[in-house]
């Protein structure tokens, strides 16, 4: 696999072949803000995402991050190097949610050019990434796929 380091604006269409991986540089660690804030949010009313006396009992022994919280913190690190030139969203698809995340974890992210296309514009082509995260230990969490329709390079 073609593998490298790619850094944001400077990635057009014409970047992202099929095979390409790319690292992600930053990291976050999930705090109970990120989790308890947006789960209430989107009305996601599972006691296993905010009810630390009742999930100290639980077997898993404490507050489980929020599947949604998860995937889209892989999918702004990777937005950075993937995703800053597009133009727009076109969809993600695949989500796996591979391994519970806890307060205090930190995400990493790492993608895969699936397939670049033309699309039905000159300046902007489709490209669908896999993008995976993966906490501290380097345990798998998540995996999803997201198709973009990113620019690309302008003529000289």
């Amino acid at each position: 696999m073609d593998y490298t380091k790619l850094t944001a604006a400077t990635n057009y269409f014409e970047d992202f072949t099929p095979g390409l991986v790319i690292q992600h540089a930053r990291g976050k660690t999930v705090t109970p803000l990120d989790n308890v804030l947006i789960t209430n949010l989107v009305m996601n009313t599972a006691e296993g995402h905010f009810n630390d006396d009742l999930m100290s009992r639980h077997p898993v022994g404490k507050v489980v991050v929020y599947g949604g919280v998860n995937f889209s913190m892989v999918l702004g690190l990777a937005s950075q190097d993937c995703c800053e030139n597009a133009i727009a969203e076109l969809g993600l698809d695949n989500v796996k949610l591979m391994k519970p995340v806890f307060h205090g974890d930190t995400i990493y992210a790492y993608s895969e050019v699936l397939s670049a296309s033309p699309s039905d514009r000159d300046d902007a082509g489709i490209v669908v990434f896999r993008h995976y995260g993966f906490n501290q230990d380097e345990d798998p969490i998540v995996k999803v796929d997201r198709k973009v329709l990113l620019k690309r390079r302008p003529a000289a």
